[in-house]
């Protein structure tokens, strides 16, 4: 299976097994009405050919990925970018985007370093149930 360039709709690249990811993704489903976006497990066939080897064989890949088109977000970009797309007033977080990178991106290395501590690890990916299951990549 190569490249998907069939994809139009934004796609959330997220980590699998991780209790918070998961949760994020739960987010995002209930305030995406619209069916914006599309999502991918990190460990997934699909972002292994849809992504940069760099992004899919780090050992240490502590990040939420956003690929739109030709363009990939990651850590508080992505995160931030997301925020934009959902509906209520959830976009208002985009202001963020204000603070520099190094900022945002240092928060958000802190919090994905301690996820699994915090949060806890699945032993496997998630199954998404029927209602969301067309929503997801693999």
């Amino acid at each position: 299976m190569g490249t998907d360039n069939t994809i139009d709709r934004p796609v959330i690249f997220f980590d699998g097994v991780c209790n918070l990811c998961n949760d994020s993704v739960q987010f995002v489903l209930k305030r995406d009405k619209q069916n914006k976006f599309l999502f991918a497990s990190l460990q997934s066939t699909y972002a292994r050919n849809n992504l940069p080897k760099a992004l899919t064989e780090s050992e240490d890949l502590q990040s939420i990925v956003l690929k739109q088109g030709d363009s990939i977000k990651i850590k508080s970009d992505a995160a931030l970018s997301i925020a934009r797309g959902l509906r209520g007033g959830w976009p208002l977080i985009y202001a963020f985007s204000i603070v520099p990178k190094f900022i945002r991106d240092s928060i958000y290395n802190f919090i994905a370093r301690n996820r699994y501590r915090w949060f806890g690890k699945m032993d496997a990916c998630m199954i998404p149930s029927l209602d969301v299951k067309s929503r997801f990549l693999d």
